[in-house]
């Protein structure tokens, strides 16, 4: 089968798009035939954190397919099933946080960005039927980080205020589409006035410039809940934003790890701050009820050949999409 696949050196660099051995599913395992897949900001990272030492890797977290073959002692997944792929592995149960050993596909363990993919059976849920195969293909990760940052660990409620800092992003976009169908309110911010404009026309209440001052342009009104993923180029002015007694999730730090506080004011808000990565099978089947009875499907920003791998990764990089980039493996 052909794959991308990721060897030999560090980056970007080490990505080739190539034959590589097929795989035969084991005990409990299926092997999926892929018709699409999602690009992550993950995939990024991997870049990186595979190194040049470390075994070829088939890279990629989200995807979607037909069953071609199950291994011994699977029930319930048939070949021909149409499926979407949970990417988080041994993580089955609600809980407060990952157990030891809970791994995302795409490292160590292969991913979907290839022909096909062998995993767990667990890691299958039947695919929405109202959901395209380019849609299916690409709102896993995304929407299970999502939908436990706002639900599982924020407990948003109907009618509480919401902001979003950078929207633009494949989770920042079902955060937005998430707590608008929990009857939230939502601001969004962002430095790009057409993804502020794209963003209203989803559903958000405000937009406004993440280069202002944001306090101005919302009248001085305080938030019950910020979803914080930019870091160390935002926290501080989304803390700002929060009330007293309210709480910020944060699951990413894509514009800096390293933050500074006045722990004193924030001791004095009683302010909750919470992290939050990825989420259960159980929650992953929850998001998939959650979005069936809101009919949610993804903001599509654009779908790649699987070959022309190097425009996807490139806009991703530049931070220029809308919503999930994706992949054509099968039409």
């Amino acid at each position: 089968m052909r794959a991308l696949v990721h060897a030999e050196k560090t980056g970007f660099d080490g990505l080739v798009y190539r034959e590589i051995t097929d795989i035969q599913p084991k005990a409990g395992e299926v092997r999926v035939k892929l018709k699409t897949a999602g690009l992550n900001h993950r995939d990024l990272f991997v870049l990186t954190r595979h190194k040049p030492s470390d075994p070829p890797l088939i890279i990629g977290s989200d995807g979607a397919g037909v069953i071609e073959a199950v291994g011994e002692g699977v029930t319930g997944v048939h070949v021909g099933d149409e499926v979407v792929i949970n990417p988080g592995l041994g993580w089955k149960e609600k809980s407060d946080a990952p157990p030891k050993g809970f791994e995302i596909l795409g490292l160590p363990d292969h991913g979907t960005f290839a022909e096909q993919i062998v995993l767990p059976a667990d890691n299958v849920e039947p695919k929405p039927q109202y959901l395209t195969w380019e849609e299916a293909g690409v709102f896993s990760l995304a929407a299970l980080t999502a939908y436990r940052a706002l639900f599982t660990r924020a407990h948003l409620q109907a009618g509480q205020t919401v902001l979003i800092p950078g929207i633009g992003s494949g989770v920042a976009t079902f955060l937005l589409q998430f707590a608008k169908a929990a009857g939230a309110a939502v601001y969004v911010t962002s430095r790009s006035d057409e993804k502020c404009k794209r963003a209203l026309e989803l559903g958000a209440d405000k937009a406004i410039d993440s280069n202002e001052d944001w306090n101005d342009l919302l009248d001085g009104e305080k938030v019950d809940i910020v979803i914080e993923s930019v870091g160390a180029a935002t926290f501080n002015k989304s803390l700002a934003q929060l009330r007293p007694g309210g709480t910020i999730v944060t699951f990413g730090a894509s514009a800096g790890d390293e933050i500074r506080i006045n722990i004193r004011e924030f001791f004095y808000g009683q302010y909750n701050l919470l992290g939050s990565t990825m989420g259960s099978a159980e929650e992953y089947r929850d998001m998939l009820r959650f979005i069936e009875i809101h009919q949610i499907k993804p903001v599509l920003d654009q779908m790649y050949p699987l070959h022309e791998f190097e425009k996807a990764f490139n806009r991703m990089e530049e931070a220029a999409q809308f919503g999930k980039i994706g992949f054509i493996i099968e039409k």
